[in-house]
């Protein structure tokens, strides 16, 4: 059954840092230069022969005192970014209009801050194995603990929840979110995504021998794997005002599926992707030929790669839609990858770019979509972008014009 039509939801505001800056003009000059934010792995004491994507000045972060017990570092990469693009500011505008207790927050993560676990398990009681006494770990590792942040913070009193569904995590909560002001339980809703880095991801991952030792290449017929990188993104989602101008960037509809098939590989006939874009275009009431660009979920692994890419064959033929995936530059962020590429897709359509897919060098012929390898002018009306997680959690997100 297709999902109803549902009005509109505009993304009256945005941000979002990475490897590849902070902020939407460093992202897009990143993403316009072609560059990549990754680098070998110098995280903590990792040993593992793989790249990965930080965002500078994360550790310098301090946290307010009546938020520290909040304190990690995935919060603190939270706090960095809420403040970016003035974010903070227009939520706070919003709040005067319409009331801090009819704005949400609705944030996914994958680890919240495990990282603070993890560094605790080293200085156990050698005699008892107790952990330090200074753990918070509902301030940190609980995965209520980014959205309670993010929700004290800005000084909200909607409702808040997160979301950890793995890949899919960010993706999934601007549907959260829609479906609570559809319902008229809030009038907006801060949305977004958090995931530093942390050893349990890296040697996670690195178990399950996808790391490539090299930065990733999606959809190179030589691809090895993910390079992992820590994200924050965030958007206002309201609903759409007389006085928002063309080329507002809206939210038109939203896709979710949930393969059941494996808990780490998809279907390898990408039935479950195809699904999830399907329903997003239908709640958007568009035709497949009307999309002007595929962000991919595009990990670089072999199995996702080839299973997304059978997915966008199928529904759209085969080199029909301009495509690719941004990870290379940005590398794998996870949890936040899904509002990550919501903002990358959003950029797109502001300023009418084809993102190119950088690092990746020779595309896999057995893949037939029209990846491109550069970036490319285009008058785009609509954008889909795809998050796809362990377990087959799917979700894409269809983002279009005002005008």
């Amino acid at each position: 059954m297709s999902p109803p039509l549902r009005a509109p939801l505009h993304l009256s505001h945005f941000t979002a840092a990475s490897c590849l800056g902070s902020g939407l003009e460093a992202t897009r000059a990143g993403l316009a230069g072609r560059r990549s934010g990754l680098a070998p792995c110098d995280f903590d004491d990792v040993t593992l022969p793989t790249w990965t994507g930080t965002v500078a000045g994360v550790d310098e972060q301090v946290l307010p005192a009546h938020l520290a017990a909040y304190d990690c570092r995935n919060n603190r990469l939270a706090q960095l970014v809420l403040e970016l693009d003035g974010f903070a500011g227009a939520v706070q505008e919003a709040a005067g209009r319409l009331g801090r207790g009819r704005i949400g927050v609705f944030v996914g993560t994958t680890t919240a801050g495990i990282y603070e676990t993890e560094r605790a398990y080293r200085h156990r009681d050698p005699a008892t194995g107790a952990l330090p006494a200074g753990l918070n770990y509902r301030g940190s590792h609980n995965l209520y603990s980014p959205a309670a942040f993010v929700r004290g913070y800005l000084g909200l009193q909607g409702p808040a929840a997160t979301v950890s569904t793995s890949c899919s995590s960010s993706a999934k909560v601007f549907a959260s979110a829609w479906r609570m002001i559809d319902a008229g339980l809030i009038d907006a809703a801060v949305v977004g995504g958090v995931d530093s880095l942390c050893l349990t991801t890296l040697y996670g991952f690195g178990s399950l021998d996808v790391l490539s030792d090299e930065p990733c290449r999606p959809y190179d017929a030589a691809r090895k794997g993910i390079s992992i990188g820590e994200a924050a993104a965030f958007a206002l989602l309201e609903r759409p005002a007389a006085g928002d101008g063309p080329g507002a960037i809206l939210l038109r509809g939203v896709g979710e599926s949930s393969d059941a098939h494996h808990m780490s590989a998809p279907l390898p006939d990408g039935r479950g992707a195809r699904l999830a874009m399907e329903q997003a275009l239908a709640m958007g009431g568009v035709a497949p030929h009307s999309v002007g660009y595929i962000n991919l979920h595009g990990t670089a692994t072999v199995a996702n790669d080839s299973a997304e890419g059978a997915a966008v064959v199928a529904l759209f033929g085969e080199r029909e839609v301009p495509c690719s995936s941004t990870k290379g530059a940005t590398g794998h962020a996870l949890g936040a990858a899904g509002a990550l590429e919501a903002v990358i897709s959003a950029l797109a359509l502001r300023h009418g770019m084809v993102w190119a897919g950088v690092q990746t060098q020779q595309l896999d012929a057995s893949i037939p979509v029209d990846y491109r390898l550069d970036n490319t002018p285009a008058a785009i009306e609509l954008v889909l972008s795809n998050s796809f997680g362990f377990g087959g959690t799917n979700c894409s997100l269809l983002l279009g014009r005002a005008d």
